[in-house]
């Protein structure tokens, strides 16, 4: 009579810690660990020229990232656009935008921006004015600036940050807000430090990029 290889018996064997899929494939803890979503700002400084918006966005809608704002323009510059954009990722995800806006061709550098940085966004807000002296204290308030006004409506300038804006719509809604439009978030580093600038040669080469800063789109962008 055959025998096996000499060894322990089956229930005696080390088992690796996890839990195991339908097919009794372990699933690797690390892996299955959830990542909880933070909110965070990525400056893209870019050639200005025409189709950049539309690549930029058209990576995020295939990526299906979760993007909460996104704003483009022009800098001191005149050959090049700044694009900020606000995102709400775990941070695998935020790894990724990262990753894939290097790989676009227009894109000379993209940075995450620390959570000091300075961060603005202006909102037109248009209000029911029926009760004029008490939309006009509240305007006050937000440092609100009055851009036109009729009888029965009142329409305010907010330039601020994303929790000021939302608190000024959040106590105008008791006099009736009719429309808001908002601009969505722009942002630059504080100080001295570079919001998004041209990376040097020795940068370049060790993040993949060309030696003029620029990044070549590849087959691969997973």
């Amino acid at each position: 009579m055959k025998r096996g290889l000499d060894g322990p018996a089956p229930e005696e064997r080390p088992t690796p810690d996890g839990r195991r899929n339908k097919q009794g494939i372990r699933i690797d803890p690390a892996v299955e660990a959830k990542h909880e979503p933070r909110r965070t700002v990525i400056s893209a400084l870019v050639t200005h020229e025409p189709g950049v918006l539309s690549d930029v966005s058209g990576l995020f809608s295939r990526r299906q990232f979760n993007i909460e704002s996104l704003t483009v323009g022009p800098t001191e510059d005149d050959e090049r656009a700044r694009i900020t954009v606000v995102v709400e990722e775990p941070d695998p995800g935020i790894d990724q935008i990262k990753k894939q806006l290097r790989k676009l061709v227009p894109v000379i550098s993209v940075r995450e921006l620390e959570p000091d940085a300075m961060r603005r966004e202006l909102a037109l807000v248009k209000v029911t004015a029926d009760e004029p002296a008490q939309v006009n204290a509240v305007a006050d308030m937000y440092d609100a600036t009055t851009v036109d006004s009729s009888p029965e409506t009142a329409t305010f300038e907010i330039t601020g940050s994303r929790q000021k804006i939302e608190a000024a719509v959040e106590t105008f809604g008791q006099f009736g807000v009719r429309e808001i439009s908002r601009t969505g978030t722009t942002a630059l580093a504080r100080g001295t430090e570079d919001t998004a600038a041209p990376v040097s040669a020795t940068e370049s080469t060790a993040d993949g990029a060309n030696q003029d800063g620029t990044y070549t789109q590849t087959a691969d962008d997973d």
